[in-house]
């Protein structure tokens, strides 16, 4: 017998309350296909139409829809009632955290500084490493949830976005790179001056591959001089003249604003990535890490 799940009841309440497919999408963050999905299954168990599609961008309810969302409404809410009976308990487990650098460095201690105003009792062990370390890190059991720059395994792994970075090309505060960057130059124009880059794995090391092959940009041309796993260390060796570096724009912004270092967009339109948090799609989240994941996507 075909069973009805959580997930369906919660996207046609969705769709119902957001009034349309694509807010009920962003606001689950969940493809629109996925959503539409989840209702044509409950329909099709429940054998009755729920939601008038003529207007996909205003669905009204059927007669059978209007019965069944109050319904739905008090399952969700029973759920949330069954969670909360054991917020105080499970508050005491810690969340098991793993991220990759930027997300780690200038991202992370945000979002964790505003979580623990609202929820002083909880507590958290974080691991290090690049995205490709992260993911493994979950796979493996060390790691429940992991922020990372590189969507590697969508099969595998719910990606929720969180942030958008912007990458650019830094270079030491010269005369030379003071007239390129006064001609306007851009950083895919200096992709072949000596560089310091990120490590292999690495989600900015990612983007800047696939951003290479994009434009046509020969590798055997890179000038790659050190590869670096830790930003910081790299920003230094940019300023004392060693190369220049493709890297986030969150990580470079205090010494670009005093001068240390200067920064130039990658092309007109600028190069982005989203910074993500991830978790198995299989994997069964606790009390203490779902309201930890709502309070992110809220954010």
């Amino acid at each position: 017998m075909p069973q009805i799940t959580l997930k369906q009841l919660e996207a046609f309440t969705a769709v119902v309350e957001c009034g349309s497919f694509s807010r009920a999408a962003e606001t689950l963050f969940l493809s629109q296909s996925t959503v539409s999905a989840h209702i044509s299954t409950l329909e099709q168990i429940l054998g009755q139409p729920l939601l008038q599609r003529a207007d996909r961008h205003l669905p009204r309810l059927t007669a059978a829809g209007s019965r069944v969302y109050p319904m739905a409404k008090r399952v969700l809410a029973d759920c949330e009632e069954m969670i909360s009976l054991f917020v105080t308990e499970n508050s005491a487990e810690p969340l098991l955290l793993g991220a990759s650098t930027v997300p780690g460095q200038y991202l992370l201690p945000r979002y964790l500084a505003a979580y623990l105003k609202k929820h002083p009792q909880q507590h958290y062990h974080l691991r290090r490493g690049d995205s490709a370390e992260i993911h493994q890190l979950i796979r493996s059991g060390s790691v429940r949830l992991g922020f990372v720059g590189a969507k590697l395994e969508p099969e595998v792994f719910q990606y929720i976005s969180l942030a958008q970075d912007t990458l650019v090309m830094v270079a030491p505060n010269n005369e030379h790179y003071r007239c390129l960057h006064q001609q306007g130059a851009l950083g895919r124009e200096l992709l072949a001056e000596p560089t310091v880059a990120r490590e292999e794995g690495s989600g900015t090391d990612r983007t800047v591959q696939d951003y290479m092959t994009g434009i046509g940009f020969p590798k055997d041309q890179l000038h790659i001089l050190a590869r670096v796993d830790d930003p910081e260390t790299i920003k230094q060796m940019v300023a004392q003249g060693v190369g220049v570096s493709v890297l986030s724009a969150l990580a470079v912004a205090r010494e670009v604003a005093d001068g240390t270092l200067i920064a130039f967009a990658m092309d007109p339109v600028g190069l982005r990535r989203d910074i993500y948090l991830i978790y198995p799609k299989d994997m069964l989240l606790s009390s203490a890490e779902q309201r930890f994941v709502e309070f992110l996507k809220r954010l």
